[in-house]
């Protein structure tokens, strides 16, 4: 049995501005946070006597934030950039968002932002509006999408090793350095317990409702896991400021903290596996008492898995992921209580149902996997779609038509796609395809090491 450490949040702060600033009059800025199309936080430093201005008037940040890609560079196919002007949105802060950001040196906060259109719309590029798009057409069925995030990541040393690749931390005694497949290792929580027990009490200050912390299948990497939340946008939010702590906490600790999907070659990777139930009216759990609703929402994810896999692996290092036998799904499946399918209905309580999409990486936008999940329950549901036999034993033995296993043929099947246009908006679906591609065609065009290394003296 692993050990759990409690990581149970509390409500998030909910205090006005000016009842925050109050409460903390020692802070020396607030950084106001936007996660852009691939997740990554973006935003504005503001000080202290600014908040009220900000929560009142909002703060205006270009659109061309979400046709951003990896490196930071706006894609101009996005029509985002140059074409536009670079015009400006206004953005407004997330209700519950204002809390402290207690690993600075100096008292911080932080708040999250939202972006709206010229017309006060919601802004379409925006993955946060994205799902929440998503959910009112779910809503619009008579069901409240209710989610979990479990989250899975790497500790590693701020040194790389001799070949210059990453290499797990040194205990804090600074003695060993985990090598050793090690998963559920009680010994493992102990030796980072100081570093685990430091996002616990974070994540409580913050509101993040995490819950169980567990060492996972290789040595450095961990999993933490948020708690249901019947807000889809709520629990997303709270997996994307999770990540900023994980990293926050890890550096003032010594260490780095990656979410890439496969930090290292030989080593599992790294995995964002989402669990999806439909509440009623009432708040009970439709997947409890219905199998037919269950098992039409499992038919809809099969369905859009393939178009859909360009939000689930957006990277080139996430396509390192998809190897047989590391619990990564390849294939289009489902089963009950079996860890090698896509779709897994876990082991429990009849009232604690399930879908757990277990696709995603951890390199993946939180906002962007939940709204395709969803979606796709969304469409099982809208179609009555029926899915095949479950799958028993090993799903790799399966003879299905693998999902892409390449970054470029994601692409083409993102770009392609029948359905989720209508259930994400065509026109993010157009800046996404965009940046994907243009990371593609950046990434194509450098010269690595290993080129060097094969080919320079050669040929």
């Amino acid at each position: 049995m692993a050990k759990h450490l409690n990581l149970v949040g509390e409500e998030g702060n909910h205090a006005s501005p000016e009842h925050f600033l109050q409460q903390h009059p020692e802070l020396a800025a607030i950084d106001l946070v936007l996660p852009d199309i691939n997740g990554v936080l973006r935003g504005k430093r503001i000080l202290p006597s600014q908040l009220d201005k900000v929560a009142k008037e909002g703060v205006c940040l270009p659109a061309s934030v979400f046709g951003l890609d990896i490196t930071g560079e706006t894609v101009e196919e996005t029509g985002l950039g140059f074409s536009s002007g670079d015009s400006d949105r206004r953005c407004y802060l997330v209700p519950g968002s204002l809390c402290l950001a207690p690993w600075h040196d100096k008292p911080m906060g932080q708040a999250m932002l939202t972006m709206v259109d010229n017309d006060a719309s919601p802004y379409g590029a925006e993955p946060r509006n994205v799902l929440a798009r998503v959910v009112e057409q779910m809503q619009a069925l008579g069901y409240t999408p209710c989610i979990a995030v479990e989250l899975e990541f790497y500790l590693v040393d701020q040194e790389r090793n001799e070949e210059g690749a990453l290499q797990p931390p040194l205990t804090p005694d600074g003695r060993t350095r985990a090598a050793a497949t090690q998963v559920y290792s009680l010994d493992d929580l102990d030796q980072f317990e100081g570093f685990l027990d430091e996002v616990n009490a974070v994540c409580q200050q913050q509101g993040i409702a995490a819950s169980n912390a567990v060492a996972e299948y290789a040595p450095g990497q961990f999993e933490i896991n948020l708690l249901h939340l019947p807000d889809a946008v709520k629990a997303c939010d709270q997996a994307v400021m999770l990540k900023r702590v994980v990293k926050a906490v890890a550096a003032k600790y010594g260490y780095g903290a990656t979410f890439m999907a496969k930090p290292h070659q030989e080593l599992a990777g790294s995995g964002l596996h989402l669990h999806l139930s439909l509440l009623d009216g009432q708040g009970a759990n439709r997947f409890a008492s219905d199998e037919s609703l269950l098992k039409q929402a499992v038919a809809g994810m099969l369905a859009l898995m393939g178009e859909s896999e360009l939000l689930f692996a957006p990277h080139a290092n996430s396509y390192r992921r998809m190897q047989p036998d590391m619990f990564v799904p390849t294939l289009p499946c489902w089963g009950y209580d079996n860890r090698t399918v896509a779709l897994r209905i876990p082991n429990g309580s009849p009232a604690d149902t399930r879908i757990e999409h277990r696709l995603g990486g951890a390199d993946a936008n939180p906002y962007l996997v939940a709204a395709a999940v969803i979606a796709g329950a969304l469409h099982g549901l809208s179609q009555q779609l029926q899915p095949p036999a479950p799958i028993e034993g090993n799903a790799g033995d399966a003879k299905l038509e693998a999902l892409p296993c390449r970054w470029q043929a994601a692409v083409d099947g993102f770009a392609a796609a029948e359905h989720l246009p209508a259930y994400l908006g065509s026109d993010f679906c157009q800046v996404y395809q965009q940046v994907k591609q243009a990371e593609i065609d950046r990434f194509e065009q450098q010269i690595t090491p290993l080129e060097l290394q094969w080919y320079q003296n050669t040929i």
